[in-house]
C-alpha cells in the first residue's frame, strides 16, 4: 500500500508528536508499504538526520520529503497545507492519506472523493475541550477565544462525520467522542507503542547495595504531566534519589521544576538530564529502580492520553507506579502489571513507590509482568492494526 503521511511539524521533533509520526511510518515500511511522511524543515542547522535522531535503521520504503517552506509561523503554517494538499490531490498517487492533524484533514475532506485518496484521520483528543483545558494544564497558555473553541468543535464535527476512516489512541477516547458527535463506521482504536528491542527483555534489579534507590520520571514537564508530585516523593523518601528525563531550556517548566525541588530541600538528590535524544531515553531509564507515571485527573489524562513513555516503561523491565486513570487501565493493572494510586494524591505515590522499594520482589514481578505485555504494545504490533485497519477502509 503507498501511504502519504501528513504532519505539519518542524523535522526531526524531540517531542512525542515528531517521535510517535516517525515510529509509526517507520513500523508501517517495515511491513512492505511505502510510505511517504511529508514534514516541514528541520530548524537546525545544517538539517539532522532524522534516522540517525530517532536511532531507526533507513528502509527502501520509508521516504521523508520535506515541504518548501519558509518564512513567520503564520506563512509556514499556510506553506505547508498549501504544499500537503498539493501533494495530496489525484487518486492515483497514493492508496491512502494519513494525519493527526484535524485542521489539515478537515480540508483535505472538503476535496471530492473522486480526486483524492481515502483520508484516515487519527484523533489525540478532542479539540475544543483540549484548547479549553490547556490555560490550567500548561504554563503560560493563553486562554482560547469562544470563537476558536466554537471553530474547533465544528471542526472535530466534521472530520468525525466525514473522514473516511478515524483512528483514536484509547477506547475512552473513542466513547467519549462518539457520545459527543453520534455513533460512525470504520474507527479503529489502535494504542501507541515502543521500540520494545531498545529496552531489557528480562527485568533486573538495578539497585547496588551501596547506591540510593532512584525514583524515575521521562517526558515533558508541564502540570498535567504530574512531574512536581515525582520531586514531592524524592523530598518524603530521604534516602532516594530523582532521575527526570526531559524538560527544555526554553521553555518555563524546566526552571519551575527544579525550583520547586530547591523549595522543599531535595535538589542535590535530583538529576534532571535536561531534552535528550529518542535513541537515549532507554538507557536512561534502566537507571532508574521505579518508573512514575503520575499524571493528575483531566480530561486529557483521563480519556484522552496514550503516553509513549508508558510502553516505554513497560519495556524497560522497571516497575511502574502510575495514576489510576481510565485511559492508564486500559493497559495497566494494580497489583499485576503495575501499582495504581490516586491521581494528584503525593501520598499514595509515596505510599506505592515505597512498597516497591521495600519489596524488591513484588518489583520483579511487576516489571517481568509488563515486559510480557507490552509485547502488544509495540510499534510494530501498532503498524499490524493499522495495516488491518486501511485494508478495510480502502476496500469500500
Amino acid at each position: 500500500m503507498r501511504i502519504l503521511y501528513l504532519a505539519d511539524i518542524r523535522f526531526p521533533l524531540e517531542r512525542a508528536n515528531g517521535i510517535q509520526s516517525m515510529a509509526t511510518c517507520h513500523a508501517l515500511a517495515g511491513r512492505g508499504h511505502e510510505v511517504t511522511l511529508v514534514v516541514r524543515p528541520d530548524s537546525h542547522t545544517p538539517p539532522r538526520d532524522p534516522f540517525a535522531f530517532y536511532g531507526v535503521a533507513r528502509l527502501p520504503g520509508l521516504h521523508v520529503e520535506v515541504a518548501p517552506i519558509t518564512g513567520p509561523v503564520a506563512a509556514r503554517r499556510a506553506g505547508y497545507v498549501t504544499f500537503a494538499i498539493g501533494r495530496a490531490m489525484g487518486r492515483a498517487r497514493q492508496d491512502l492519506i494519513f494525519t493527526r492533524d484535524l485542521g489539515l484533514a478537515s480540508l483535505l475532506l472538503r476535496i471530492p472523493a473522486p480526486l483524492r485518496a481515502p483520508v484516515v484521520y487519527e484523533a489525540h483528543g478532542i479539540a475544543a475541550d483540549v484548547a479549553a483545558a490547556l490555560p490550567e494544564l500548561l504554563t503560560g497558555a493563553p486562554a482560547a477565544s469562544p470563537a476558536k473553541l466554537e471553530r474547533l468543535a465544528r471542526r472535530d464535527a466534521h472530520v468525525w462525520k466525514s473522514a473516511d476512516g478515524y483512528v483514536t489512541i484509547t477506547s475512552a477516547l473513542a466513547n467519549a467522542l462518539t457520545s459527543r458527535f453520534g455513533e460512525r463506521s470504520r474507527i479503529a482504536v489502535v494504542p501507541d507503542g515502543a521500540h520494545a528491542a531498545e529496552y531489557a527483555v528480562v527485568p533486573s534489579a538495578n539497585a547496588a547495595a551501596d547506591k540510593p534507590f532512584t525514583i524515575g520520571y521521562a517526558g515533558h514537564l508541564y502540570p498535567w504531566k504530574g512531574v512536581d508530585l515525582v520531586i514531592e516523593a524524592v523530598a518524603a523518601l530521604p534516602d532516594t534519589r530523582g532521575l527526570i528525563v526531559g524538560g527544555h531550556e526554553k521553555e518555563p517548566d524546566l526552571a519551575r521544576v527544579k525550583a520547586f525541588a530547591a523549595q522543599l530541600n531535595c535538589s542535590l538528590r535530583v538529576t534532571f538530564t535536561g531534552l535528550i535524544p529518542p535513541a537515549a531515553v532507554a538507557a536512561r531509564l534502566r537507571d532508574a529502580d521505579v518508573l512514575t507515571l503520575p499524571n493528575p485527573a483531566s480530561a486529557i489524562s483521563s480519556e484522552f492520553t496514550s503516553p509513549l513513555k508508558l510502553f516505554e516503561y513497560m519495556a524497560a523491565g522497571r516497575p511502574i507506579v502510575a495514576s489510576d486513570l481510565p485511559s492508564l487501565r486500559e493497559v495497566l493493572r494494580h497489583e499485576q502489571n503495575a501499582l495504581l494510586v490516586e491521581p494528584g494524591n503525593p501520598q499514595a505515590l509515596v505510599a506505592a513507590i515505597a512498597r516497591i522499594k521495600d519489596d524488591p520482589e513484588l518489583g520483579r514481578r511487576l516489571a517481568a509482568q509488563a515486559v510480557q505485555d507490552v509485547r502488544e504494545f509495540t510499534w510494530a504490533r501498532r503498524a499490524e492494526r493499522l495495516e488491518a485497519f486501511f485494508a478495510e477502509v480502502t476496500a469500500r
